[in-house]
């Protein structure tokens, strides 16, 4: 006959309880700090996918991204922007391609002139390469501000951080001016492994 010990009870919910807490993801307790990523400058490739959501003064729209940097590239795919289905920019220094599909390709050798007639709102997509990893463009002055930092009179934003490959990287960020508004959610990153330290 099996008799109910309260005690012996309480200890397997304990450990239940244990075990399944141990299985949840580990957010990090650090917030956004400039000088502790200076070394990512030297990240050689790197690329996230999530969520982006721009607003200007007169029209808004959000897509899913996929951003692949490498030493000599920047890909951007967009997915659903402006009610279409996927646009890829591929720019390689100063000069731009965006491809929307259905053999529509077209090219330019002004890269952000370029991408924001496309996209019908400025973003500053070359130093947007330096924000999404949390630093400033190295060839411009900034402000450090308590969650990010202000640069070229743009204001971005650290809201919330994630672990990555034992990396504090973005996870919530925020672009913005008196004209348009980015933000940018990253589910997820993917390091270069051989980074300098």
């Amino acid at each position: 006959m099996l008799v109910f010990n309260p005690k012996l009870y309480a200890g397997g919910c304990l450990l239940f309880l244990m075990a399944a807490c141990s299985t949840l993801p580990v957010a990090p307790e650090a917030g956004y700090s400039r000088t502790a990523r200076l070394h990512l400058y030297q990240l050689q490739q790197w690329s996230f996918e999530g969520r982006l959501a721009l607003t200007g003064k007169n029209d808004s729209w959000s897509a899913n991204i996929i951003w692949e940097h490498s030493p000599d590239e920047e890909k951007i795919k967009l997915s659903g922007p402006l009610g279409q289905g996927t646009v890829v920019i591929n720019l390689t220094g100063d000069f731009v391609t965006v491809n929307q599909g259905d053999g529509n390709v077209q090219s330019s050798t002004q890269p952000e002139e370029f991408i924001n007639q496309q996209l019908g709102m400025f973003v500053p997509v070359q130093s947007m390469r330096y924000w999404v990893i949390g630093l400033p463009e190295p060839s411009s002055s900034f402000k450090e501000i308590h969650d990010g930092f202000k640069q070229a009179g743009w204001l971005n934003e650290y809201k919330q951080m994630q672990l990555a490959n034992n990396e504090i990287m973005p996870r919530k960020m925020t672009v913005m001016n008196a004209q348009v508004k980015l933000k940018l959610i990253i589910d997820k990153w993917i390091l270069d492994e051989t980074k300098a330290k």
